[in-house]
């Protein structure tokens, strides 16, 4: 097995890292696919219920987009044990107070700042790997880690919650989440090394600052990742955006749900997704490292979930109460999500020498702001046009990002301009591509990435 990881391009020293993100991703998906009926079973109205969850997206995009930068420097480590502990500790309030209150701006307002801590964790650990992993198999374990994350937040966060809940109530359920959130902080502090650059040091405040700005005027500056970071917040509003309309369409008849499943079932159904994305994760990462990192996120990505925003709505309508096809639905949407592994490294190779970590930082932002975005549609829109026009919106909205993939033409090593493999030579080495210098040396002055691609023509 360890073999394996490593064959993937995951080393040693971050494989128990990678676990510690699985198990603490458990504790936060706990309530994710039945937080917005609970809502509503407390009396909230359905706009209520999705304002929380967009919210929380918001304040998990604040989280996002520092972390990077942070992590670079003050130490992805200390990060994480902050953002760790952060989130137990609003957990424990949102609880024990928010909760029993049913004060809703208490509510909303302790639940959106637990948003800030899971991204402060899982995405400093996304700078460790950019150190200790080569651009060439940046893609290969990005994938593994999107399959810790969903091992976390999709597969245990989902099932075990169904089994919970039916014994315990909806309430009870929630405080579950907190020994996998334990567990993982105390990995986190036990086996996640130190980073290997840690550009904070001997910096002035300001100077901080600056570098912590860099994650969001890079955006403005660099149009390249401008427009992958718009992909990468497109690529999971399903994730975030159908377990807030799901549970009231499926399971109520609050603005016209057909209710024709128990909230058990719904959260079973939308297991699938992540038992998928187990697979489909390390397979896209692999897969786009050895044959292009573009054309499988625009077509596998972009064009699959256009299919799968809409096959959720249609496919209770026409068959009803049939779990089976919404099973079949659920791994349409697993496939497609995961076909976006390369993001990452086509942001660090854009960004250049030195600007790798604003680079990261950037691609947290737009990984934070699909948690808002995803609820933040359905908030706007569920009142005026409904299920069917939600989903048919993020359908629109997938297609703009096939659209958006096609002025992204980055220089993978080992490909030419035009995105064609470069033939292997007679010793079984393919030529050296003058664009992109060695991979597997790391840079002092970036977080590590080690490799100063040039952008296409």
């Amino acid at each position: 097995m360890i073999r394996l990881l490593e064959r993937l391009g995951v080393p040693r020293v971050l494989m128990l890292g990678f676990l510690a993100v699985a198990i603490f991703m458990t504790g936060d998906g706990f309530e994710l696919t039945f937080l917005s009926k609970f809502m509503v079973d407390q009396g909230f109205t359905s706009s209520q219920a999705s304002l929380l969850v967009t919210v929380y997206g918001l304040f998990a995009a604040a989280g996002g987009w520092s972390a990077g930068m942070l992590a670079e420097m003050f130490g992805a480590r200390r990060v994480m044990m902050f953002g760790a502990c952060w989130w137990i500790g609003i957990h424990l309030l949102f609880l024990g107070v928010a909760i029993p209150s049913r004060i809703y701006p208490l509510i909303l307002g302790l639940y959106a700042l637990r948003g800030i801590g899971y991204p402060l964790f899982i995405y400093s650990f996304v700078v460790l790997m950019a150190q200790h992993i080569s651009p060439s198999r940046l893609a290969s374990a990005t994938g593994f880690f999107w399959t810790c994350f969903s091992l976390g937040i999709g597969v245990f966060g989902a099932y075990l919650p169904s089994f919970i809940m039916p014994v315990f109530g909806e309430c009870r359920t929630f405080w579950f989440a907190l020994p996998f959130s334990i567990v993982g902080t105390i990995m986190c502090f036990l086996f996640v090394p130190k980073n290997k650059v840690v550009k904070g040091e001997g910096l002035s405040r300001k100077e901080q600052l600056k570098e912590l700005a860099e994650g969001a005027t890079i955006l403005v500056i660099n149009r390249k990742i401008l427009i992958c970071a718009i992909i990468r917040i497109i690529n999971n509003l399903l994730l975030y955006g159908f377990p807030v309309i799901m549970p009231l369409y499926l399971c109520t008849t609050h603005n016209g749900g057909i209710n024709i499943f128990k909230t058990e079932e719904w959260m079973r159904i939308w297991g699938f997704v992540f038992v998928v994305t187990l697979i489909f994760n390390t397979f896209w990462g692999w897969f786009m490292d050895r044959f292009g990192w573009v054309w499988p996120m625009r077509w596998f990505g972009c064009a699959v979930l256009a299919v799968g925003s809409v096959a959720f709505y249609y496919i209770p309508q026409w068959f009803g109460a049939n779990a089976l096809m919404m099973i079949v639905a659920s791994i349409i949407v697993g496939i497609g999500t995961c076909a976006f592994s390369s993001l990452p490294t086509i942001m660090t190779l854009y960004a250049g020498e030195g600007k790798q970590g604003a680079a990261l930082s950037a691609y947290n932002l737009a990984a934070g702001l699909t948690t808002f975005a995803g609820p933040g549609v359905a908030t706007i829109l569920l009142p005026v046009i409904g299920y069917g026009g939600v989903c048919w919106t993020y359908a629109a909205l997938y297609v703009l990002a096939f659209v958006l993939t096609l002025f992204i033409r980055p220089r993978q090593p080992g490909f030419d301009e035009h995105g064609h493999r470069i033939a292997k030579a007679k010793n079984g080495t393919a030529p050296q591509d003058d664009a992109v210098p060695a991979v597997n040396t790391v840079s002092e002055e970036s977080i590590g990435v080690g490799v100063a691609a040039a952008e296409a023509v």
